[in-house]
């Protein structure tokens, strides 16, 4: 379960790391 949390917020992250990226470019 914290396993699993943990890869859901990395997932999240990374999305908006994708959004901010394509924001600035």
């Amino acid at each position: 379960m914290f396993v699993k949390d943990i890869s859901m917020s990395l997932i999240f992250f990374i999305l908006l790391i994708m959004c901010v990226l394509v924001g600035v470019a």
